[in-house]
């Protein structure tokens, strides 16, 4: 435990949090409940929510409504995870300077320190501790809007505890943490679902219709009202723009930062849900100046993010394309190859990956998509994970098996010497598989492994 006579890192906090409870995840709302109401009810103390739910595309989503308000000026808290590099990157406070900004260490330090007390080592998940330190921090900082991204499935997980959010979003469900969520698609939209409100507007992005059926069946059973992707609004690229069309309204805008097809989709659901929510709440209006301005200037780590100047990139020279990406279920694997399709219509170059994976992550399905598409692929451990990785031996085989040559190498950096050293002309690598395997490579881009 922490030394009572020295102020704790928030590091030795949150290794502390770790233990009291067996479990990493653990879906329950008694224990967040019981803490936050010990707290005096920071949840009932924020500014309008956002509640953001979905399989892929919850972080970009979350990314862009951010980008639009900030750019309409607009105060904005955001509350994500996991985090890439540091953990006060899920925590982000409205700033001074109209921008949004990780919790500094010693306000960290602080509302940990505060709720830890307060919890007085009584049985709870880290992540529900720290998503009830968060709200004290949100709820003692003054913000217009307040993006709170699930963890993990909806109902049960602790972000669930707003009960008269300003919205809902529910990005594109698909399979992934079966073992948490349940074992079909719709055990697991229905796990989602739970985010819906009675009376509060929901909107849905891009789902099959067996996902839809479920979510449409819990908004009668609550009365939440739905706009749903393909009935009320619609996104699509039309001459290198972003195109929009929601009930009566449509909008001509650029094409958003974020490379990839199904940025299309996550940017106009992010579209939608930002007219909506100006229509519920006339001060967080976001006019078609604020969308255009957001849609240019939108940051996403670690999604289709190319790595430039650096260490990694340095390895491969100056004609090698270098992309970092953080997905890592099938669905992502399926947008991914397609977006590695694009750019090879765009520009031709021999294609290779790099992969680390989650030891419960379908790791075949997630690269199956890739067959055909790529050389070769490069297998990696992912250092300081928090559950047991697939091995690299194992994620090698497994990629031989669909048909792909693969090897396993000790690290990132064997891995991209390893390319390095193969024939001579440009490429394109990409590293993926998972978010701790990127925030890992994020480490190493910046110097600071």
């Amino acid at each position: 435990m922490t030394s009572s006579t020295t102020r704790p890192t928030s590091d030795a906090l949150l290794a502390d949090m770790m233990l009291l409870h067996p479990k990493l995840i653990d879906l329950s709302l008694g224990r967040v409940e019981r803490l936050l109401a010990k707290l005096g009810h920071p949840e009932k103390k924020l500014p309008p929510v956002v509640h953001i739910a979905g399989t892929n595309g919850k972080g970009s989503v979350t990314a862009y409504l951010r980008a639009f308000a900030e750019a309409a000026g607009k105060r904005v808290h955001v509350y994500t995870s996991p985090h890439l590099v540091r953990f006060h990157e899920r925590i982000s406070l409205a700033g001074d300077d109209g921008k949004s900004h990780p919790i500094d260490e010693d306000l960290l330090v602080d509302v940990l320190t505060r709720v830890q007390a307060v919890n007085d080592g009584e049985d709870i998940t880290q992540f529900e501790i720290t998503t009830a330190a968060a709200f004290l921090a949100f709820s003692e900082r003054p913000a217009d809007v307040l993006l709170l991204e699930v963890g993990l499935g909806g109902r049960l997980d602790a972000t669930n505890v707003i009960a008269e959010p300003a919205l809902t979003v529910i990005t594109p469900i698909s399979m992934d943490h079966a073992e948490k969520l349940g074992p079909t698609l719709a055990k697991i939209a229905f796990e989602k679902s739970g985010i819906l409100k009675r009376g509060v507007p929901g909107i849905i992005s891009q789902q099959t219709d067996d996902v839809l059926t479920v979510l449409e069946s819990r908004s009668r059973a609550i009365h939440a009202p739905l706009t749903v992707w393909g009935r009320d609004y619609d996104a699509y690229e039309q001459a290198g723009r972003l195109i929009v069309q929601q009930n009566d309204r449509l909008l001509d805008l650029p094409l958003p930062a974020l490379i990839g097809r199904h940025q299309i989709t996550n940017a106009g659901t992010a579209v939608a849900a930002a007219l909506t929510l100006g229509e519920r709440i006339p001060s967080l209006a976001i006019d078609e100046g604020a969308l255009e301005a957001g849609l240019r200037s939108v940051e996403w780590p670690a999604r289709m993010q190319r790595l430039t100047s650096g260490p990694l990139a340095d390895i491969l020279g100056d004609e090698t394309e270098l992309w970092l990406d953080g997905g890592h279920n099938p669905a992502a694997g399926d947008m991914l190859a397609d977006t590695l399709a694009t750019l090879d219509e765009k520009s031709p170059k021999p294609v290779y990956l790099i992969v680390g994976m989650m030891g419960q992550k379908d790791a075949l399905g997630f690269l199956a998509p890739f067959r055909g598409l790529v050389r070769a692929i490069y297998t990696v451990p992912i250092p300081g994970a928090n559950e047991a990785p697939h091995s690299e031996e194992n994620l090698a085989e497994v990629a031989r098996g669909a048909g792909m040559q693969a090897a396993d190498r000790k690290n990132v950096i064997d891995a991209l010497q390893t390319i390095a050293g193969l024939s001579k002309g440009p490429k394109r690598v990409l590293i993926c598989g998972s978010l701790y395997l990127a925030g890992y490579v994020l480490l190493l881009h910046k110097g600071l492994e």
